[in-house]
């Protein structure tokens, strides 16, 4: 037989190992037996005989079959689950004793549940969310003191990391913007006033889009509203500065202006500013339920729904979380929350890379759970309501909707798949758009106007403004003479009082 090699075996017929001067000089009985040969195919295969396979040890146990390992695997998961509801019905159990004022049951309910807590993994699931709930249960039991709120800052960095970690935000400022776009169409001045302008996320792409708008970009004004920065900072200045900087680079005309106040109710029509002959804008994302007192003759909501209608927009866009959290009840607004942001917490944890959500994401929501369970009275502000009583409420304030459209949830469809995997899921319902995940409506998105508004044929707005302070300046950044800051402090010193054009 030839010498060769065969794939993945050694080489036939090896070449015996040389022997040694010593191996000559002993005799015959001294010498090692040779090695057993063992035919196979015409290959011979040397082992010694105390290095037969059939004689060493087991060094491992044998692996379990497939379905041995899937059996476990579904006894841990029915474990989890049924453990997983023990815990929910001992937090709604003492969130019912809370409300009936038993403070010793509440207390005995709340030690079972972490006791429960205890034996599930926080990790994910159910587990990490009725981590916060029983924190929560337990600040508001025991008047444990709560986290300090947030700084401005913080506040930015986490609603940042949120905006990153899921496609909430992303659908919020897409749909709006799509709305605002259309409003805008055929107009030439545009004037946007948003009611929360936090870094400027949303209007980049705005501009862009009016960059590139069939007949050339209109003049686009943006007056953005803020709470007082820090002493020696402006920090609605800088958003202006950043968004100036994109817009001259996209060759759009361009004025910012920025309103500090420490709540929306603070802010009158004249400090916006409105100039005759320009389109108007109001946009508020997740703004509007913080004002919703719990009874007063005049609560804040009415007050800045009627400032809106004044200023006869022509769109005025908002998204809201999709959920009742302003229920007189203690017991049915914790359960709508501990199921609602049990939706929310699952969706992060699908968008993460490695299953385990955003942690800077989860503490933005985090102090939402902790107002809605710790706070009562005009302490808690996330008084979430549904899109139903939302529509009630803005039609009483005058306010007409106006349907987003076909092509405003097409859009919407295709951004999240985007930026989004399996599981959410955008509907329309009566003119509004809903994100979901996995069939359960978590934000919503709808559009109205204070009166059938339009431009004339020059491109200038057809309402009147009650204002009676115009705006005006110089693309150096000039002053307006109505610009002064009030008395009380509600206009920004800075940039209310100077703007920015190109």
């Amino acid at each position: 037989m030839a010498m060769g090699t065969f794939p993945f075996q050694w080489p036939m017929d090896p070449a015996p190992a040389p022997t040694s001067s010593l191996d000559a000089s002993l005799p015959p009985s001294l010498l090692p037996p040779p090695p057993a040969a063992v035919p196979d195919d015409g290959a011979a295969y040397y082992a010694a005989a105390d290095m037969h396979a059939s004689s060493m040890p087991d060094l491992a146990p044998p692996f379990p079959s497939r379905d041995a390992v899937a059996a476990e695997l579904a006894m841990r998961r029915a474990e989890e689950e049924v453990a997983g509801i023990r815990l929910v019905h001992l937090l709604m159990s003492c969130a019912g004793a809370v409300e009936a004022g038993d403070h010793a049951l509440a207390a005995a309910h709340l030690a079972d549940a972490n006791a429960s807590l205890a034996a599930l993994s926080t990790a994910s699931g159910i587990g990490r969310v009725a981590l916060h709930f029983t924190d929560a249960l337990s600040r508001r039991l025991f008047r444990s003191p709560t986290t300090p709120p947030p700084t401005d800052a913080e506040h930015a960095f986490l609603y940042h990391h949120f905006y990153e970690a899921c496609p909430y935000l992303k659908f919020a400022h897409f749909t709006a913007n799509q709305a605002i776009l259309e409003a805008f169409h055929g107009c030439d001045t545009v004037h946007v006033i948003d009611f929360s302008l936090m870094q400027g996320l949303q209007w980049p792409a705005l501009i862009q889009a009016l960059a590139l708008r069939p007949g050339g970009p209109p003049f686009l004004r943006i007056t953005g509203i803020g709470p007082p920065s820090p002493p020696g900072r402006d920090e609605l200045r800088d958003v202006g500065l950043r968004l100036a900087d994109l817009a001259r680079s996209v060759r759009v005309r361009f004025s910012f202006r920025g309103v500090a106040a420490n709540s929306l109710d603070e802010v009158h029509p004249w400090m916006l500013q409105i100039a005759p002959g320009e389109a108007v804008a109001v946009n508020s994302v997740l703004q509007l339920h913080r004002l919703l007192a719990d009874s007063a003759d005049q609560v804040p909501i009415d007050a800045v729904l009627d400032c809106v209608a004044s200023l006869q927009p022509k769109i005025f866009t908002v998204v809201e979380q999709e959920v009742d959290h302003n229920k007189p009840g203690f017991l049915d607004r914790f359960t709508e929350a501990l199921f609602y942001y049990s939706a929310v917490f699952d969706s992060l944890d699908a968008a993460s890379a490695n299953g385990t959500g955003n942690a800077m994401a989860e503490a933005y929501l985090q102090r939402e759970i902790c107002d809605i369970v710790c706070n009562e009275g005009t302490a808690r502000m996330e008084r979430h309501e549904p899109l139903s009583q939302w529509r009630d409420r803005l039609g009483r304030a005058g306010l007409t909707a106006v349907p987003l459209g076909a092509s405003a949830l097409r859009q919407a469809r295709m951004l999240l798949g985007l930026f989004s995997g399996e599981g959410h899921s955008v509907e329309e319902a009566e003119g509004c758009l809903t994100l979901g995940w996995h069939g359960r409506p978590l934000f919503s998105a709808s559009a109205w106007r204070a009166a059938a508004v339009g431009c004339d044929a020059d491109g200038e707005d057809n309402h009147t403004s009650n204002n009676t302070s115009n705006f005006s300046g110089s693309s150096g950044g000039g002053s307006d003479s109505n610009n002064s800051s009030s008395s009380n402090g509600k206009c920004s010193g800075v940039v209310g009082a100077s703007s920015m054009f190109l």
